[in-house]
C-alpha cells in the first residue's frame, strides 16, 4: 500500500509539472488560488431595503464564502455608481460588473419583456417571476439580454396606486391627478384613464410628493417603507394593473475572464434559485407593508380582478393594446408574446 500510495504523488507531481491534468480546467484555474477577483454591483434600492440586506447581501456573502474568499462582491446601492435607469447598459459596457435595475426604466429597452407588466398577468412576484422564466426559456425575451451575462429575472409583485389626499375607487377618481409612472406600460393605462404620468425614479418619490409635484404614484409596496413613502401616503388601491420587473446582470467579458470553477459559483447562485428567493422577499414585504398601512388607518381600497370589473375592464384593456400596437409599428410581435405571458401565467398561478 505505502508503494502504491508513493508512486501516486509521484505520479501526481509529474502531471503537474508537465501541465496535465485530470478535469477540466486550465493550469491557471488550479494554480492561481491567491487572486482574489472584486465585482462591484451596483443598484438604486437604499442599503436598509430588505432586498438589499435579505436579498443581494446573503447571496454577496454566499459567493465569497463558496470561493474562499477568491470572490469579492461590493455592493453599491442608492443609484452612486449608475444611474437607475442606465445600470443594465453601464454593466454591457463595463462601467459596473454586475447591475440591477427596472426594465420599465429604461424606455424602449426591454419591450418585450415588459408585456409581463401588462394588467391581469401576474399577482405576485413569484408567479411573475415564474412567467418571466418561461418567456425566456422558450426564446421569447432572450434576445433582449444578449449583450450582458445574465444572472437574475424576477418580479415585485402587482404595483398600487398610492395617494396622499385623493382616494381612487373608480378610473373617474384618477381624472386631472398626476401619477408618477414606473414604466412606459404604467404610463399607458395612467393616460387612457385621463391621469397625468409622470416619470421619477423611485428615489426622487417622496421630494415630489412631499412639494406637491405629484398627487400619488403606481409603486409596488414592498419600498413603500424603504423609502420613507408611508408617512405621506394615505390612500391605497390594490390593483394589479401593471408589475414591475426587475434584472440582475453581469459584464460580458468580465464573466468570461473568470475561471470555471468560479463562473460554477456564481451561475449556481442566481438564476432562478436567486429569483425565486428573491421574489419571495418581496411578497413576503408587500404583505407586511399593506398591514402595517391598515393598521395606521390608511384607506384600502381593493380591486383584484380589474379586467372584469364594469369601471376597470375598458380602460385597462384600452391601455394594453394601445402598448401592444407600440410594438407591432417596431416590428415586435407583442401579440404573441402577450398570449404566450397569460398562457404562462395560467401554469404558473401561486
Amino acid at each position: 500500500m505505502k508503494i502504491k500510495t508513493s508512486l501516486g504523488i509521484a505520479l501526481a507531481s509529474l502531471l503537474t509539472l508537465s501541465g496535465c491534468s485530470n478535469n477540466d480546467q486550465s493550469v491557471s484555474d488550479s494554480v492561481d488560488l491567491d487572486k482574489v477577483t472584486t465585482l462591484r454591483f451596483s443598484h438604486f434600492m437604499t442599503a436598509n431595503d430588505n432586498i438589499n440586506t435579505e436579498g443581494f447581501e446573503p447571496w454577496a456573502r454566499k459567493i465569497e464564502e463558496e470561493s474562499k474568499g477568491r470572490l469579492k462582491i461590493e455592493i453599491y446601492p442608492s443609484a452612486t455608481l449608475s444611474k437607475p435607469g442606465a445600470t443594465y447598459d453601464a454593466a454591457a459596457k463595463g462601467t459596473v460588473d454586475i447591475g440591477m435595475q427596472v426594465q420599465g426604466y429604461t424606455a424602449g429597452r426591454f419591450p418585450l419583456t415588459q408585456v409581463v407588466e401588462l394588467p391581469g398577468i401576474s399577482n405576485t412576484a413569484e408567479q411573475q417571476t415564474c412567467i418571466l422564466y418561461e418567456l425566456y426559456n422558450n426564446g421569447a425575451i432572450d434576445s433582449e439580454y444578449e449583450d450582458t451575462h445574465l444572472l437574475s429575472l424576477m418580479g415585485s409583485g402587482q404595483g398600487a396606486l398610492h395617494t396622499a389626499d385623493n382616494p381612487i375607487r373608480t378610473p373617474a377618481d384618477m381624472k386631472g391627478l398626476r401619477i408618477r409612472q414606473p414604466s412606459v406600460v404604467a404610463s399607458h393605462v395612467i393616460e387612457t384613464i385621463g391621469a397625468a404620468p409622470v416619470g421619477i425614479p423611485a428615489s426622487d418619490a417622496y421630494t415630489s410628493l412631499q412639494r406637491g409635484v405629484i398627487d400619488g404614484l403606481a409603486f409596488t409596496w414592498q419600498p413603500i417603507q424603504a423609502f420613507r413613502l408611508d408617512e405621506l401616503l394615505n390612500h391605497h388601491t390594490n390593483i394589479p394593473f401593471y408589475n414591475s420587473t426587475f434584472v440582475v446582470t453581469m459584464n460580458k467579458d468580465k464573466y468570461n475572464s473568470l475561471p470555471q470553477d468560479l463562473k460554477k459559483i456564481i451561475d449556481d447562485n442566481s438564476g432562478i434559485v436567486m429569483s425565486e428567493r428573491i421574489a419571495k422577499i418581496f411578497d413576503d414585504s408587500n404583505e407586511a407593508a399593506m398591514a402595517a398601512a391598515r393598521a395606521k388607518g390608511d384607506t384600502m381600497i381593493d380591486i383584484p380582478d380589474p379586467l372584469n370589473d364594469p369601471d376597470w375592464k375598458e380602460p385597462l384593456l384600452e391601455g394594453t393594446q394601445r402598448y401592444l400596437d407600440e410594438l407591432a409599428a417596431l416590428g415586435l410581435d407583442g401579440e404573441t408574446v402577450y398570449e404566450q405571458a397569460k398562457a404562462a401565467s395560467a401554469a404558473c398561478k401561486v
